[in-house]
């Protein structure tokens, strides 16, 4: 997929991108996560764009979108004030104002990380603690690209994933969600070569 195919197919109103990545960045791509934010901004008028506040790819990305348009990022956060110093998003959204149990589909999806299975029940039903916290980022991840009945659908996601162990983490459940709902899903592989176009 050209650049050029992205905006045409993906630039419409209410149309939400997910831009997000690995925390660990190599330091010679850092300054390509902030262009492609940049770029993909100035290059289009409908987007949002979509972050879960992370370190690393998503602060980067989220860099380079405000650096244009603030008001096109949205963040998703897995509680009240997570990197509250670093948050630019010109909209906000926390799990801690999201009824998790009343939507089902998000806890069901977010299942299918096998590992935080019992955490996410456990949390779900209000044990919250330093040890069911991990099903927040989880949830947060599934929700960031399915939504919820309040929250747009991602229609599409732009990823910077760790080559070495690709598809892997956090990432790789967003990335993973993202397929199973038929969300198209791109890595640097591709993305690079539109900053060259």
């Amino acid at each position: 997929m050209t650049l050029k195919e992205f905006i045409k197919e993906f630039d419409k109103p209410n149309s939400v991108v997910l831009l997000e990545g690995k925390r660990n960045v190599l330091e010679a791509d850092k300054e390509k996560l902030t262009a492609l934010g940049t770029l993909l901004t100035s290059k289009t008028k409908h987007i949002k764009f979509r972050s879960g506040n992370a370190e690393g790819s998503d602060q980067l990305f989220s860099d380079g979108v405000t650096a244009v348009d603030k008001k096109r990022l949205e963040v998703i956060t897995p509680y009240s004030g997570h990197r509250k110093k670093t948050n630019q998003a010109y909209h906000t959204i926390s799990l801690d104002n999201i009824n998790i149990a009343a939507e089902p589909e998000v806890v069901y999806q977010s299942k299918s990380n096998k590992k935080m299975k019992n955490l996410i029940d456990k949390f779900v039903s209000g044990d919250v603690n330093r040890y069911t916290i991990k099903a927040a980022y989880i949830i947060r991840d599934t929700i960031k690209a399915i939504g919820t009945d309040e929250i747009k659908p991602a229609a599409f996601g732009i990823f910077y994933d760790d080559l070495n162990n690709p598809v892997s983490g956090g990432t790789g459940h967003t990335m993973n969600i993202c397929e199973q709902n038929n969300i198209p899903i791109i890595d640097q592989r591709v993305w690079f070569k539109w900053l060259i176009e």
